[in-house]
């Protein structure tokens, strides 16, 4: 017999094992919430880190996890506070960090099963595993998380005309508003990887290296200049689109505040260019910049005469040969459908795609049957639903491609 008593059962053994897995994985979900480069291979290596016994000594552990997995400084000087949020039950302000130990926290094992390792080999399994201030206040905490995230991912998929009270539509504007920088960051990032990998440039590459004797040491690619894509958005501000324009007026702010290039138009009997009033950094003030400017907006609609307008008048300027135009309108056309057909298709010869988001499409039996949208139809590349915050994310994918 050892001198360190009975080995320890071996379902025991397995029970912690699977513990320490499972709050592995559950911690790499947590950093790559918080923008962290996690891969396979990093999981891996951080697998082999707990077999090693790094587990048993929270100080070196932090050390370890902090050197592989931050890639970046923003993420060197984030990496303590989400470790000790997580593992030790420390507060910080990051809500990602906070309900991963919160979920940690809450798990009525984890005391229980520290013990059976602590008894089992005289050290415990990561000796300060998260506490988080107690079970109750975990689980508590934990609930109202869980309630606030489905609270807001219900709101995601309510219909904009649906939602009636105040606080919750001004939640509804600020959700538009970070939904256009959590586009342009991701669509910044596909572009970006895109780019890589392009072909040798092997002219450029043996005249880069004579001095190394023609030895290829220094490696030249060839580099395209693509032009950034480009947003042109025309909202319809008539009187049958009211109950979708306010929150289309947060996303276009937060369009024009985070994307490089981007242009925003109102129509409705005529139309007006709002990008420099939608700059404004304040949405309430653009807002009201924007009431201003727009005289005659909750009427009637001419689709067909503003897009007349922006073609000659606008087109040349904002249009370029990665340009999306993106109309919002419920395509109800009060003039002239037969002009809007024509204009449609004068503006699909100069942009690259034209989306046509209709709010109405996400109505119980809605057909595309008024005379301006059946125009309209033949030189649309996407007809797509607008009608919530869960219909705008799932723009991403079709704008990444083009």
């Amino acid at each position: 017999m050892s001198c360190c008593g009975t080995p320890p059962p071996l379902d025991e053994l397995n029970e912690v094992s699977r513990l320490v897995s499972t709050k592995l994985a559950a911690f790499l979900k947590t950093l790559r919430d918080n923008a962290f480069a996690v891969g396979l291979r990093e999981g891996q290596d951080a697998t082999t880190l707990m077999a090693s016994g790094y587990a048993q000594k929270p100080g070196l552990l932090r050390s370890a996890f902090k050197h592989l997995f931050s890639t970046q400084k923003s993420d060197w000087e984030k990496f303590d506070g989400l470790f000790d949020a997580f593992w030790l039950g420390k507060h910080v302000r990051s809500r990602s960090a906070a309900a991963g130990s919160a979920k940690a926290g809450a798990d009525p094992n984890v005391a229980e099963l520290q013990g059976k390792a602590a008894n089992s080999n005289g050290r415990p399994v990561l000796d300060q595993l998260p506490s988080g201030g107690g079970a109750d206040e975990s689980e508590r905490s934990g609930e109202g998380r869980a309630e606030g995230a489905s609270r807001t991912e219900n709101l995601a998929e309510t219909d904009f005309r649906k939602i009636a009270d105040r606080a919750q539509m001004e939640e509804a504007h600020a959700i538009a508003a970070r939904l256009a920088k959590t586009m342009r960051t991701r669509l910044t990032r596909r572009d970006l990887a895109r780019r890589r990998g392009y072909r040798l440039d092997l002219r450029r590459t043996i005249h880069s290296n004579i001095s190394n004797g023609g030895v290829p040491i220094a490696l030249v690619h060839r580099q395209r200049k693509e032009k950034p894509l480009r947003l042109v958005m025309l909202l319809d501000a008539s009187g049958s689109m009211n109950m979708y324009t306010g929150v289309f007026l947060r996303f276009i702010h937060g369009v024009l505040d985070e994307f490089r290039e981007a242009e925003a138009f109102l129509f409705h009997t005529r139309l007006v260019h709002v990008s420099d009033a939608m700059k404004e950094r304040d949405a309430q003030r653009a807002l009201d910049r924007l009431s201003m400017m727009a005289q005659g907006a909750g009427g009637g609609t001419k689709i067909g005469e503003s897009l007349a307008t922006f073609n000659r008048w606008h087109a040349a300027r904002v249009i370029h040969s990665r340009t999306c135009v993106m109309i919002v309108s419920d395509g109800y056309e009060t003039g002239d459908a037969a002009l809007l057909g024509r204009e449609m298709e004068q503006l699909g010869r100069r942009c690259r795609r034209i989306v046509w988001l209709n709010p109405m499409m996400g109505w119980d039996g809605y057909a595309p049957e008024a005379a301006g949208i059946k125009a309209a139809m033949p030189h649309v590349d996407l007809f797509a639903p607008a009608h919530t915050l869960k219909s705008l994310a799932a723009l991403e994918p079709y704008l990444a491609k083009l």
